[in-house]
C-alpha cells in the first residue's frame, strides 16, 4: 500500500510539474511585455529575460501623450462601446431567451434551429450586407454599429445559453405566479431573472471582454482617431512604413488588460457557476 501510494504521490507531482511548465510557458510573453513596458526601447529585443535591468515609467508617459488626443479617450470609447454591448445582449438576449424557453408561439422550434444556424455563420459573410446597411443610415464613423445589433438580440451563443439555464428553472414558479396575476413580462421580471443571476453574469463579463478586445469591428466602421478604441489606438503606435514606438506600445497593452482581468478576477466565480450549471440543467 505504501509503494501504491507513493507511486501515485510522485504521478501527482510529475502532473504538476507539467502543468506549472506549460502555464510559465503561456504566461511568458504577457510577463514579457509588462517587463518591457519598463525597459529602454533599445532593450526590448535584444534583452528577452522577464525583467527589466534599468526600471523606467517613461514609456507610459510617452504612450499616454504619445498620439494626438490622450490615451484616456480610448479608453473612455472602450468603455462606452463595452457598457452599452453589455447591457444590450444581456436585456435583449435574456428577453428573447425567455420567449424560446417559457412562451408558445407558432413556428417557435423552427425559429429556435434557424437562431442558432446564424452561429454557423462566419462574421465575414454578413459584413458587406451590413456595412452597406449601416453606411445607407449614416452610423459609419460612429459607435452604432458596434452597438445597436447587441439591442437587437444579435448574438445568438447568449441566447442559447440562457435558454437552456431557463429551462432549468421549474415551471411550477410559472404556474403560481399566473395564478397571482403576473402576465409575461411580470413573470420574466420578477421570477425568472432574480433566479438568472449566475447566467446573465456569465452573458455580461463575456459581453464585456469581447468587446473590449474587439479589432475588426472598430477598425471597419471607425475611421476618425476620436472615436477609436483601445485596440485601434495601439495599432497606431505601429507604423508600417515607419519607425514603430514598442515602449509605448507595451505599456498600453499592458494598461489595456487591467480592466478585462479585473473583470474576470470579479467574476469568476459567478462564470465557473453559470456554465456548470448549463451542464446541470440542459
Amino acid at each position: 500500500m505504501v509503494g501504491a501510494g507513493g507511486h501515485k504521490g510522485w504521478t501527482a507531482f510529475a502532473w504538476h510539474g507539467v502543468l506549472i511548465t506549460v502555464c510559465c510557458a503561456m504566461l511568458y510573453p504577457v510577463v514579457w511585455m509588462i517587463a518591457s513596458s519598463f525597459k529602454p526601447e533599445a532593450e526590448i529585443f535584444s534583452d528577452l529575460r522577464p525583467w527589466p535591468t534599468d526600471l523606467s515609467p517613461r514609456a507610459y508617459v510617452e504612450g499616454w501623450t504619445g498620439l494626438q488626443l490622450p490615451f484616456g479617450r480610448f479608453f473612455l470609447n472602450s468603455a462606452i462601446v463595452s457598457s452599452l454591448a453589455v447591457l444590450g445582449n444581456v436585456v435583449a438576449c435574456s428577453l428573447a431567451a425567455f420567449a424560446f424557453a417559457r412562451l408558445e408561439f407558432p413556428l417557435k422550434r423552427l425559429w429556435f434551429t434557424l437562431m442558432l444556424g446564424t452561429l454557423m455563420l462566419p462574421y465575414h459573410v454578413t459584413l458587406v450586407p451590413q456595412y452597406v446597411l449601416f453606411q445607407n443610415l449614416g452610423w459609419v464613423n460612429t459607435f452604432l454599429p458596434l452597438v445597436v445589433p447587441k439591442f437587437l438580440a444579435a448574438d445568438a451563443f447568449f441566447i442559447f445559453l440562457m435558454v437552456q439555464f431557463f429551462r432549468g428553472i421549474p415551471r411550477e414558479l410559472d404556474e403560481a405566479a399566473t395564478i397571482d396575476g403576473c402576465g409575461p413580462f411580470r413573470l420574466y421580471l420578477m421570477v425568472i431573472l432574480p433566479l438568472s443571476r449566475p447566467v446573465l453574469a456569465t452573458a455580461a463579463i463575456f459581453s464585456f471582454i469581447w468587446t473590449w478586445d474587439d479589432f475588426f469591428g472598430p477598425l471597419i466602421y471607425l475611421n476618425d482617431q476620436a472615436n477609436y478604441t483601445v485596440p485601434l489606438a495601439l495599432r497606431a503606435f505601429v507604423d508600417s512604413s515607419g519607425r514603430s514606438e514598442w515602449g509605448p506600445l507595451f505599456a498600453m497593452s499592458t494598461l489595456s488588460l487591467v480592466p478585462v482581468f479585473l473583470v474576470f478576477l470579479f467574476g469568476q466565480r459567478l462564470i465557473i457557476h453559470g456554465i456548470a450549471t448549463q451542464g446541470l440543467k440542459g
